[in-house]
């Protein structure tokens, strides 16, 4: 393996509490098995009170370890392999009731012609993170040619560069047609970016697009800061509040974690739609 001198030294340290372990409890590598390393997990947790991070990083490198110890001749079979400990759950983040959204999405144009203009993509950014829970890169990477609001679609590209198709609700697509109109004015013929800097013209970067966010619900009054991933929070938990359809609201979040997608069937695009109009708070025509 090409590793720096710090990998090499960090590799080092954490075969050496395993070793240690070993050697204490008067075990050889040969006598390796899950029952050993599940003990192995338990002292550096709850003994020696290391963080989940730092054991997961350490049961890494055996993993490594034992792959070498295979390739040696030295043992007949990784004995690390398919182990694994389950992870802390994570802390959701902070929630935002479904009636407060409309506090900092409806909220009126600043009077100033400059800040009412950035208010107009702002609050395009706003409603479709809202509208249809998009990651805070997937929505700043978005290009004209992944929106129809005819349709009221939008093709994301998220994490695998695996694609899904989302619904855009109607609020969303009032906001999204204000803006481009006034988009055309902003950018170069060969710019493909949806959402751009009023300066130059190119795509926002992921922290213009959070500092946008917190800058208007502050605007808004609101006193919790407000981030992009808190919005997709919103989006999920109030859509799935009104529809009771958790497998729907999962494929729609574009979730690709396996201990998060068990209970995975394939839903049409049909049906996702459906639990949509019927359930999120903005998407309904009234």
């Amino acid at each position: 393996m090409n590793l720096s001198f710090h990998t090499r030294k960090a590799y080092q340290r954490d075969l050496l509490q395993f070793t240690v372990f070993l050697s204490c409890k008067s075990v050889s590598l040969q006598q390796v098995n899950h029952h050993t390393l599940r003990q192995f997990a338990a002292q550096r947790i709850e003994v020696d009170r290391i963080s989940s991070s730092s054991l997961q990083r350490e049961l890494s490198a055996v993993r490594s370890f034992a792959d070498w110890l295979v390739e040696q001749e030295i043992i007949s079979q990784n004995f690390a392999l398919d182990f694994a400990i389950q992870r802390p759950n994570r802390p959701l983040p902070g929630m935002l009731d479904a009636e407060i959204m409309p506090q900092i999405l409806d909220q009126a144009a600043p009077e100033k012609e400059r800040d009412a203009q950035l208010w107009c993509r702002d609050k395009a950014i706003l409603e479709l993170f809202y509208s249809s829970g998009l990651r805070l890169s997937e929505l700043a990477k978005l290009t004209l040619s992944q929106l129809d609001l005819a349709r009221g679609l939008v093709s994301v590209i998220g994490k695998g560069n695996k694609t899904r198709v989302v619904p855009v609700g109607s609020k969303a697509i009032e906001a999204l047609q204000a803006w481009l109109q006034l988009r055309m004015g902003w950018v170069s013929v060969d710019e493909a970016a949806i959402f751009v800097s009023e300066r130059s013209g190119k795509m926002l970067s992921t922290r213009q697009i959070e500092r946008r966010v917190s800058l208007q619900a502050e605007r808004a009054g609101i006193s919790q800061h407000l981030h992009p991933h808190l919005l997709r929070h919103c989006f999920a938990s109030h859509l799935l509040a009104s529809s009771g359809d958790l497998r729907a609201v999962q494929e729609l979040l574009g979730h690709a974690d396996i201990s998060t997608t068990q209970i995975y069937t394939h839903l049409d695009f049909a049906n996702l739609a459906k639990v949509y109009d019927s359930a999120h708070p903005r998407a309904r025509k009234k």
